[in-house]
């Protein structure tokens, strides 16, 4: 089944899909670089470069030389809801793209849509403070918590389409990555959506295999297609050098915290990432697009150096030759805004289902909606960084007795650490 790709990127929600059987005929994407890199590795796809502003249905049915599409998918984007950045929401103009996205689905009307975004959506008011002290006859309901994804799932219904919103985490389900991502998959023929139940997890009462780890996706036969890095400044290479493989900002003397960390040791929470030296022992922490910074560090395990493109795109489960284009730091940006295919992957096996229904009681457009919002683990905690009053490396589960050590499903690897 051919489908249309919106807010494509590098296409990591493309090629997750693509390995469920559905068949990419049509991209949007509006970065210069992200376009180069669809073009280099699908030089036979149609791929437009305009601003999704300026397009309408017609036009992308035209470009993918479909007269009827019934898949539509995309991940606007999420910049204006994380919780890394400002959160503005639809005062920033990129959050908006939401609603560019649904009047897309209104011009085509697809059987079915998949949008992915960040969880950060999900706590997002409507309009901000500012917004409604400007605004007229706006209900205060509007400015609360939750209210933004109130407003979407209802331009969705009022375009006939039920909504179910699962709350996912990539490591649930074999990625070596911890990565919260919300996924609306919406139908127009009252059929209820499920994604499937975790299926990896570090708890042994779930009696699963446990998660795969970022030694299974960079471990010590790791051939690294891309080495470019974007790596630490020397002083911060300096600090990074006193970190033990999976240890963070905790592991440096008291005195050392505060001068590197500067205000940023006062604050309360949000600090996890701050000098954090990665471990081959568990999974990764959520690939950034900038992963050299003090706050959001991603220091490989045994060498002191950032990762590397090659080693991020392999996080991320990019197939080995897929060529990203453009400068290194367009490069993290491309590979730190995807979307894991893993997640593409099992989105598509839910979105077969959905068919499967379809064609089997060709159901009628609905009258009646009912939304839901499922929380599937989400929220995974694996390692710790502090207990009882002392630092302690990454080798110690979360859940983990205090003399416990984690078993990785990994090999271990034997390596002398250096500076």
């Amino acid at each position: 089944m051919k489908y249309i790709s919106l807010f494509s990127g590098a296409m990591g929600l493309d090629l997750g899909l693509e390995r469920a059987g559905f068949v990419t005929a049509a991209c949007n994407e509006i970065s210069i670089e992200a376009v180069e890199t669809i073009r280099t590795n699908k030089p036979n796809l149609a791929v437009s470069q305009e601003s999704i502003v300026n397009l309408t249905g017609k036009d992308l049915l035209a470009l993918a030389k479909l007269k009827k599409v019934r898949l539509v998918v995309g991940g606007p984007p999420c910049q204006a809801f994380s919780v890394f950045g400002k959160r503005q929401g639809l005062a920033d103009s990129r959050g908006k793209m939401v609603f560019e996205f649904i009047r897309i689905i209104s011009e085509t009307q697809p059987d079915v849509f998949l949008m992915e975004n960040v969880r950060g959506l999900l706590s997002m008011p409507l309009f901000s403070p500012k917004e409604f002290a400007e605004g007229e006859d706006l209900d205060p309901k509007w400015m609360e918590k939750g209210s933004l994804v109130e407003k979407i799932l209802a331009e969705f219904n009022s375009i006939g389409y039920r909504v179910d919103c699962f709350v996912v985490n990539s490591v649930n389900y074999g990625a070596p990555q911890i990565r919260e991502r919300l996924l609306f998959i919406g139908n127009r023929h009252g059929i209820i959506s499920n994604m499937p139940e975790p299926q990896f997890s570090n708890r042994t009462e779930d009696n699963l295999p446990p998660f795969r780890t970022l030694g299974d996706a960079i471990g010590k036969n790791f051939i690294d297609p891309c080495p470019e890095v974007m790596n630490f400044s020397p002083r911060k290479l300096e600090y990074l050098s006193m970190i033990p493989p999976g240890g963070n900002w905790r592991s440096l003397p008291l005195d050392v915290q505060k001068e590197s960390m500067g205000k940023s040791w006062f604050l309360k929470g949000g600090r996890s990432a701050y000098w954090r030296k990665l471990s081959f022992a568990f999974p990764s922490p959520t690939v950034v697009t900038m992963p050299n910074h003090a706050g959001t560090s991603m220091c490989h395990p045994l060498e002191l150096r950032a990762i590397s493109v090659g080693e991020a795109a392999a996080i991320q489960e990019f197939p080995r030759d897929w060529k990203f284009c453009g400068s290194t730091t367009s490069k993290f940006r491309q590979v730190g805004n995807a979307v894991p295919t893993r997640l593409g992957e099992v989105a598509g096996q839910a979105i077969k289902a959905i068919f499967s229904e379809i064609e089997k009681h060709k159901r009628r457009p609905l009258t009646n909606f009912e939304n839901r919002i499922i929380h599937l683990r989400p929220h995974v905690r694996t390692r710790q960084f502090w207990k009882n009053g002392q630092a302690i490396a990454g080798d110690v589960s979360y859940y983990a007795d205090e003399e416990e050590t984690v078993e990785s499903n990994t090999p271990q690897f034997e390596f002398e650490l250096s500076n």
